[in-house]
């Protein structure tokens, strides 16, 4: 509804009407959605209701007919047949509904979600007439929804109508029909049978569902079996065929009623294939068309007011199409009164934040002052008029822009800048633009704006806007019923005098939405992007362009620049440069010539000559090509297979090392049971087989033994682990025993600047296998490096000693030689081995000597590897 008070909006209401079409011989009409709201002037109502539905066949949405005064004509009313939507039939004084000719209302949108038909408070209080007889004598039936007749003083007969044979499905659907109270009321004729919409003969109810032979499917003309309509017939029939339904119950193409329209492809049982069905229809409503609308969408094989949410809107050959998202759909997002919005009624603060980077908005946009401003009613706040911006993302409007309020401190509509479409698939009493009553607007900066697809535009009482004179509006619209009111706004001459307000000399005559040359609805001379210029940079510039018509075009990149007098490109693309920056590859520019690019069949070779043209290289040097690329391509891939084979089996290899190492060094016996309380004797020992044991070569020898690099590979395993094998001589006699007595101790009091004992190997002479110090020993690293040890080096020898020291575990006859170069730090090393070596005199039969593990760990072993 507009809003009452504006007579410029009923002026212009009257003199514009939403368009109908002819579908399959229909006329076809947009209905209403204003339910009780009318415009303040009676006369401009009923011009509106005139021009809405005159020569209308086919109601594409609601039948409204409201505050209409009793010396009305309203004899265009009965060309209607058919209503989708409902009928609502209120606050009028005329005495006769001349809807002769209504067979079916669908019920496709009900009034208060409950009714097809509606018709209440006809009549004018403090006089003696309204509303007397419906006049509805061919309504044969209602898809959906129930009937509500009531509160209509004069009107008679209503309570004789058989509405169950009307109503589709009477028991879920209320039918509210009181008893008439008029005294005044005439009888039905005779021959009606009681049933009737009116006193005369012709009056008479016809029924079709309730007098039908069991055998029938719906609807019938007679009681008889050969009476029965066909099952897609609504409303009734003359005859037994699909073609004979004086409505159809689901589509109608071309006369026939059937199930649904003849699909896009059908199934060739020949060819067990698909193929296309040349007598496909689009659905449309109930009719099955060849062309949906220009302002609807094809979806499949139907004419949809938006697409769903999974595809998005494309334009082929001038039709607009639902294709799938390839990926992230641009987002569409609901507009008010439609989808998540249905019940709001304005763009306000709770609800703007749904607009974020929408690019589409299926439905329309509403700003009223309750918006704006905010709506206490509600709890509402106003809106902060920067949250606004979320709309310059938008590019489409499906339905209208209605603004019929704004911030007081914005002057212009440039949120809109990048909204090129409002296709009026929904309008606001007819109108797909208004711009109403803003004190604040000057220009619109609508920039983008290319098409307004249906409905009118309606700009008035905007005191301080500037430029709606200049706009061609018809440049905008799609049709030529469309109309456009520009009603007291500035005077232009005002706008050009004082504020200077006047379009840019590069716009053409077609106007400008603001000022600036970025803001023409087309150029005079050129344009480049948005904006209009004098000329295209033809010969000079840093980007050289080419005019296509009065559109400058940039040249490729690949394209050389001509000099002053010399066109770069005459077209778009690199085949159309007139000369080459690097090389010409058949008509094409391009960076460099093909060297293996794969071609249809084959890789393709060009070389350059010394034209820079690139030319194909002799069949013969690209034969086998792929085969050597496939080869090396194998070869390299089996490499690093094989490299990773090997890598993770040496990783296994180490880790599975380790692991044994680790098994057989560091393993520790479980405590035993000491029931007796008697400390127990920890010392573990491994007894080795002399098979087990390999001996490398000679470390050192001295009076007890010899030392051997060695390898000890435990029985069961395949591991190698480096060893030190001392072998004592057969000769030490007594002192052996007594050495491996001392074993033990050695193996359970490990320290870490101590060689650990591994094992012993009871051969025929005693060998004691420990730790493998890999640098040697301590005496050939001093002759060695006897120049280079610095103090740092002996005082970390020192500390070692301490450390062992202060546990005291020498064995006899510690022998320590150090050859420094610094005799500072000689004397204390050996004072403090000789301490430790008199207080341990008691096990000083045996003389261990120190080894280091280079470059400042001690570690001890026998001392016969030193002199």
């Amino acid at each position: 509804e507009v809003m009452e008070g504006s007579s410029e909006v009923q002026w212009f209401l009257c003199m514009t009407a939403q368009p109908y079409e002819t579908v399959n011989f229909f006329s076809l009409c947009t209905g209403t959605e204003n339910k009780l709201s009318t415009l303040s002037d009676l006369e401009q109502q009923y011009r509106t209701l005139r021009k809405y539905y005159e020569n209308c066949e086919v109601v594409m949405g609601n039948l409204e007919i409201t505050s209409i005064d009793r010396s009305r004509n309203l004899t265009f009313l009965r060309s209607i047949r058919e209503v989708t939507g409902y009928v609502l039939v209120a606050l009028n004084q005329f005495d006769h509904l001349p809807l002769e000719n209504l067979r079916i209302i669908r019920g496709t949108k009900l009034y208060e979600d409950r009714y097809s038909l509606a018709i209440f408070l006809n009549y004018r209080r403090d006089g003696n007439f309204g509303l007397r007889h419906l006049g509805l004598i061919n309504l044969a039936e209602i898809l959906y929804g129930g009937v509500y007749v009531d509160q209509n003083k004069f009107l008679c007969h209503a309570d004789t109508i058989h509405w169950q044979d009307i109503v589709k499905n009477p028991g879920s659907h209320p039918v509210v029909v009181p008893t008439n109270s008029s005294v005044t009321c005439p009888k039905c004729h005779r021959s009606c049978n009681g049933r009737c919409w009116g006193p005369k003969e012709n009056q008479c109810q016809s029924l079709t569902k309730t007098v039908c032979a069991e055998q029938c499917d719906g609807r019938c003309s007679g009681p008889y079996v050969s009476d029965c309509c066909h099952r897609e017939c609504a409303g009734g029939c003359f005859g037994p065929k699909d073609t004979d339904c004086f409505a159809c119950t689901n589509f109608n193409d071309s006369g026939a009623c059937v199930t649904q329209c003849p699909q896009p492809f059908f199934y060739n049982p020949t060819t067990f294939q698909l193929e296309h069905n040349p007598s496909a229809r689009y659905t449309y409503g109930a009719f099955c068309v060849k062309k949906c609308p220009h302002n609807f969408v094809v979806d499949h094989n139907s004419c949809v007011r938006a697409c769903p949410t999974n595809k998005m809107e494309v334009e082929d050959n001038h039709i607009k199409m639902c294709i799938p998202c390839t990926d992230i759909c641009p987002k569409a997002c609901d507009g008010i009164g439609t989808g998540s919005l249905q019940a709001a009624q304005t763009v306000d603060s709770s609800n703007i934040d749904k607009f974020v980077n929408c690019t589409k908005i299926n439905g329309n946009l509403v700003f009223l002052i309750t918006g704006i401003k905010g709506d206490v009613y509600h709890n509402i706040e106003a809106l902060d008029p920067e949250k606004l911006n979320v709309f310059r993302s938008v590019r489409e409007i499906t339905g209208y822009l209605n603004i019929q309020s704004w911030p007081d401190n914005m002057t212009d509509l440039s949120v809109f800048s990048n909204l090129a479409t409002i296709g009026g698939r929904a309008l606001y009493s007819g109108i797909s633009l208004l711009v109403l009553k803003q004190q604040g607007i000057s220009s619109f900066l609508l920039q983008s704006l290319k098409e307004i697809s249906a409905g009118n535009v309606h700009i008035a009482e905007n005191k301080q806007l500037c430029y709606y004179n200049t706009v061609n509006w018809t440049r905008l619209f799609r049709s030529p019923n469309q109309k456009v009111l520009v009603r007291n706004n500035r005077n232009p001459l005002e706008c050009a005098a004082r504020g200077h307000m006047v379009c840019d000399p590069l716009c053409s005559d077609d106007g400008c939405w603001g000022s600036g040359p970025d803001q023409c609805l087309s150029c005079k001379f050129f344009s480049r992007g948005r904006s209009c210029i004098k000329s295209c940079n033809l010969y000079q510039g840093e980007i050289r362009e080419y005019a296509n018509g009065s559109v400058c075009v940039e040249c490729d990149s690949q394209c050389e620049q001509g000099d002053d007098n010399t066109l770069t490109c005459h077209g778009s693309g690199p085949e159309h440069c007139v000369k080459c920056l690097h090389f010409k590859d058949g008509p094409n520019c391009v960076e460099k010539c093909p060297d293996g690019l794969q071609g249809a069949s084959s890789f393709i070779f060009k070389y350059a000559e010394a034209n820079n043209e690139c030319h194909p290289c002799h069949p013969n040097c690209t034969q086998g090509t792929p085969l050597i690329a496939a080869g090396v391509i194998g070869g390299l891939f089996m490499v690093v297979i094989m490299a990773l084979s090997v890598a993770v089996s040496v990783r296994r290899k180490n880790i599975k090392k380790k692991r044994a190492l680790r098994r057989f060094l560091e393993t520790e016996l479980v405590e035993p049971l000491t029931p007796s309380g008697t400390a127990p004797n920890q010392a573990q020992l491994r007894i080795l087989k002399e098979t087990e044991l390999k001996r490398i070569k000679i470390l050192g020898s001295g009076a007890f033994g010899t030392v051997y690099k060695g390898i000890w590979i435990p029985e069961g395993e395949t591991v190698k682990i480096p060893v030190a094998i001392k072998i004592l001589n057969e000769t030490t006699g007594p002192k052996a025993n007594v050495e491996f007595m001392d074993v033990s101790m050695l193996r359970r009091d490990f320290h870490p600047h101590l060689v650990r004992l591994l094992g012993v190997c009871l051969s025929p002479t005693i060998q004691l296998v420990t730790q493998l110090m890999p640098h040697g020993c301590l005496l050939d690293y001093v002759h060695e490096h006897k120049d280079n040890i610095g103090s740092q080096l002996l005082l970390n020898w020192c500390v070692q000693i301490a450390k062992v020291r202060r546990i005291c575990l020498f064995f006899a006859q510690l022998k320590i030689a150090f050859y420094v170069s610094d005799a500072l730090f000689q004397p204390a090393a050996t004072e403090a081995a000789q301490s430790c070596y008199s207080e341990w005199s008691p096990i000083r039969d045996e003389g261990f000597a120190i080894i280091c593990l280079l470059p400042t760990a001690f570690l001890w072993l026998g001392d016969m590897t030193l002199d």
